[in-house]
């Protein structure tokens, strides 16, 4: 293949992976940049009476059904893909939507269901921490975030029209992360 059909073909590949990456790509940017301003996200925390004598132990190989199970006991049905459990403090996963905590505490368990807003919901699935199908997708995405800027690099050092400012924006992109990144 000839340098023009493999640069027209990169940029159909470029196009096509970054068309597809949209909704990604504003994704991270506007829960980022909201993050970064300051901009709270909502959610909405309701506490769940437990029996006195509930007991889950966060370090049985059973947990995701044992907190199943205490929650359907209070008429609370969720999709429990995983738990996340760390010093006492278990909380359901995914987080992008409806979830719960469960907290051990020295008067035993404490429980709160958590509703989050829509900002809420897009942080935790730019976090990595909605269903796991989403992360199937966002690792997808990360692969194909590499070949974009590859695949952009490329057709703009193809392009001897194109080569010397490529090469001018890729020294000052690479300085400005280094310095703004690792800078003391």
């Amino acid at each position: 293949m000839n340098k023009v059909k493999t640069r027209n073909l990169l940029i159909l590949v470029h196009l096509f992976l970054a068309a597809f990456l949209a909704p990604s790509f504003l994704l991270v940017g506007i829960t980022g940049a909201l993050k970064l301003a300051g901009v709270e996200a909502s959610i909405e925390d309701l506490p769940i009476e437990l029996p006195a004598d509930t007991q889950i132990d966060p370090d049985s190989p059973t947990l995701k059904q044992d907190i199943g199970t205490v929650l359907a006991a209070q008429g609370i049905d969720l999709d429990i893909e995983s738990v996340r459990s760390r010093g006492g403090k278990m909380t359901t996963r995914p987080t992008s939507r409806t979830f719960a905590r469960i907290n051990e505490t020295p008067d035993g368990l404490e429980a709160s269901l958590h509703k989050p807003g829509f900002q809420y919901a897009m942080m935790e699935l730019h976090k990595g921490h909605g269903p796991a199908l989403f992360k199937t997708y966002q690792l997808i995405a990360g692969i194909a975030l590499f070949l974009v800027i590859v695949g952009g690099l490329i057709v703009g050092l193809l392009a001897k029209p194109y080569r010397r400012k490529t090469l001018v924006s890729l020294a000052l992109g690479t300085v400005a992360f280094l310095a703004l990144g690792f800078a003391v």
